[in-house]
């Protein structure tokens, strides 16, 4: 396999692990480094996928010649400053959802990046997903829609240590986290690219005694449409999504990893749309979608740009939810 674009991962987490293994199924990406600071987790997870260097400093890594690009999967309130950094030092940067917590930090990034002529872009699977395109033909089969719910409902590993009086990040406040920002993202992503924005947004939320919101529901309203979102972090969903129309029904097991979705039209058995995936497949995804705007930016400036416009959008969208709902943050 030839080598064209050497990158780096700051952060140790799953899933760090599960983009460094999507993106060995893309050809031509190599992981050189991991960036953690405990040197014995990035030694750990760099020895576990062959990557030749550990850094524990952010600048050695910033100053870095062989790393082309970074892959930045730290917590959230870290996602600006990390990708200032590494955007200065010209790097590519693809960071973990959400790209940045406040929309003007990221107004401010992407100018950067076209300042540096590099790409800076937000993983976020759902849209360099290849299922992305038979959804929205699937929906065409349903006639007049009228309604949607969306739900990603997924109990937190993290909450029992929470009950007994630890604070992980994904519950404190101080790190720009809560469910809206890790589960509620992934509703509103796709709610936005089929549906558009709506003419108005309602949301509320529930929050634990960190401040952390631990789980919350909005309403999308359009002219004609309704759609109904749902996230918790302290609870299992089992019924998934769904999109009803008077044509038809599309129900989607699974909103974040566009898993499990079948056409349901009445009378007639359920019709699977597309085969399941594996997390990390669907993450090769976006990681070959990032080299291939790194290598031929004119063939894909269109997409680059519908990207980096969603992010923008979602990230504003997310932010009237989080003023209706209360939700703040201390960092």
């Amino acid at each position: 396999m030839a080598i064209r674009m050497k990158y780096a991962v700051i952060g140790t987490s799953w899933i760090s692990e599960e983009f460094i293994q999507g993106a060995q199924l893309v050809e031509g990406m190599e992981l050189l480094g991991v960036y953690s600071r405990s040197y014995s987790k990035g030694k750990a997870l760099a020895e576990k996928y062959g990557a030749p260097r550990v850094f524990v400093d952010l600048h050695d890594l910033a100053r870095n010649a062989d790393v082309e690009a970074v892959y930045i999967a730290s917590p959230n309130s870290l996602h600006y400053e990390q990708s200032r950094q590494m955007l200065l030092a010209g790097k590519h940067v693809l960071c973990e959802k959400p790209i940045t917590v406040y929309p003007a930090q990221l107004e401010q990034l992407q100018a950067l990046a076209g300042e540096q002529g590099r790409v800076y872009m937000e993983a976020i699977m759902y849209l360099h997903h290849p299922v992305r395109p038979q959804l929205k033909s699937a929906l065409r089969a349903l006639g007049n829609i009228t309604s949607a719910q969306f739900d990603f409902s997924q109990l937190s590993s993290k909450y029992p240590a929470y009950r007994r009086g630890e604070n992980p990040n994904i519950f404190n406040p101080a790190f720009g986290t809560g469910c809206l920002m890790d589960l509620g993202i992934y509703c509103i992503y796709p709610a936005v690219d089929l549906f558009g924005l709506p003419k108005k947004i309602s949301s509320r939320a529930g929050f634990l005694e960190s401040g952390a919101d631990g789980y919350g529901c909005c309403l999308f309203e359009y002219d004609h449409m309704m759609l109904t979102m749902t996230w918790s972090k302290l609870a299992q969903g089992v019924c998934g999504s769904q999109i009803l129309g008077d044509g038809g029904t599309v129900r989607i097991g699974s909103i974040s990893q566009l898993n499990d979705i079948t056409f349901c039209k009445k009378g007639a058995e359920p019709i699977r749309v597309v085969k399941d995936m594996e997390k990390h497949v669907i993450m090769s995804h976006e990681a070959a979608a990032f080299l291939q705007f790194i290598e031929h930016p004119r063939e894909n400036a269109e997409r680059y740009e519908e990207a980096g416009r969603m992010a923008l959008t979602v990230s504003r969208v997310m932010e009237q939810i989080r003023k209706q709902s209360g939700i703040e943050f201390s960092c």
